[in-house]
Order: structure tokens, then sequence, then C-alpha cells
């Protein structure tokens, strides 16, 4: 799987990228990130990637010609047999699942484009993305933290970027776990505990269930069950 994420401020995504099960995954070839700035496609000594919006308004618009060059410049889908998705980060978006999650990883490649300032030329959602994403109902400085969101969820799914694969099979929103469109919960977890067996906070000890230490995987399933939240 490649990911390419077209964005104003690449820097932001070194640290994710280059820790944890991402970086091993990269190590491994399983995945290939790569952080495209966006102002190397404009065309003028300021390198502008935005102008104000018709109409007025307040704040600036990114224009849809570097953000045109750019995905022109990445896409894969000319290459026979490579299947490349072209996504747009925005707040008007749909909201992002698992389910898209899974749908995603059947890709070869994704091109993200983050949007920032005010927003995105509408004719990049219209005419240049395959879909517009958001990652909930609320807003964010820019798309880069969404794309993290993205490239983590999907990169999960990719065949030995995760060790244990019976682990993302059997967690939350997989296999039986569904969510409840109507439900205010977005979450269908069990606790997590690990290591200290006993933790002390304000002279209190905070103790596993003894149950997760039985070795009885039956009794441990049930009450996984039973805790769900």
């Amino acid at each position: 799987m490649k990911f390419d994420i077209i964005t104003i401020f690449p820097d932001l995504f070194k640290g994710f990228l280059n820790e944890s099960l991402l970086a091993r995954a990269q190590k491994k070839k399983l995945i290939k990130i790569n952080l495209h700035n966006l102002r190397r496609w404009t065309d003028d000594k300021h390198k502008t990637v935005d102008d104000r919006p018709y109409g007025g308004g307040a704040g600036m618009v990114l224009k849809i010609e570097p953000i045109f060059r750019a995905v022109k410049s990445l896409s894969s889908y000319k290459v026979r047999k490579v299947k490349t998705r072209i996504i747009l980060l925005s707040a008007k978006g749909k909201t992002f699942t698992q389910n898209d999650a899974r749908r995603l990883a059947k890709y070869d490649q994704i091109i993200f484009i983050c949007g920032r300032y005010e927003g995105v030329d509408e004719r990049v959602a219209k005419y240049i993305a395959d879909e517009e994403i958001s990652i909930g109902n609320y807003v964010l400085f820019g798309g880069e933290v969404p794309a993290m969101v993205i490239v983590e969820a999907v990169s999960r799914l990719i065949p030995g970027v995760v060790s244990k694969e019976e682990s993302v099979k059997n967690e939350s929103f997989s296999g039986s776990l569904k969510l409840k469109a109507k439900s205010p919960k977005l979450t269908r977890e069990h606790p997590h505990y690990t290591r200290p067996e006993v933790f002390v906070l304000n002279g209190k000890k905070l103790k596993v269930p003894p149950v997760l230490l039985s070795g009885d995987h039956k009794k441990i399933e049930g009450w996984r069950k039973i805790n769900q939240k």
C-alpha cells in the first residue's frame, strides 16, 4: 500500500510516521508513506497555494491549480492494475468509519489532499477527489490529523503490519461488533488492562480483575462480552 499525502505542513507528520508500528511497516516495505509539500506545484516566486474567496468572506481558500498538478503528478491510476483513490480531507465530508478503512485497504495507492485555512476550492471536491472524508462532527485546523487517522486505520488492515492478525479481526467494529447508527455510543470495546497487576493511586490499590489473570479463556471471553461498552 502506498500513501501519498499532499500538505503545506509536511513536518507535522514526521514524529507520527517515524515511530512504532508504522515505522516498522515502512521498514518492512509493507506500506510506503510519502509526504508532498503542495508548494512544490506552484508557479510563482512566492509559492502561493491560497487566495481570497470569490464573493468575499473571512479566511483564505486553497487553490485548485497546485492541487491538480500535485494529484496529476502523483497518480498511479494510469499504471495497469494499480488501484488509486484520491481523498479530500474536509469537515463537510462523510464521516470515516471502520467500513471505510476496510474498503480503502483494498487499494494500491491512496492520495490525501489535506485542506487548510477556510477550505479548498469546491472544484477539487467535485472534479479531482474521488471522495470527501471527515473524521468527526467538529472542525480542525486542517486535514493533516485526519490523514494520520486514516493512514493508521487502513495500515492496520494490511497483512503483516499487525503481527497478530487475530487481534485485528476480533477487535471493536469487526465481526459481530456492529456500530448502531442511532446509538449515542461510538465505541463497542471491552476494558483493557496490562502490567502492573496492581497500581497504587492516591493510596488506593487498583487491581486487574482476577478473571483476566485466571488463564481460563472461556471465562475471559465471557467477561469481555459482558463488559463491552
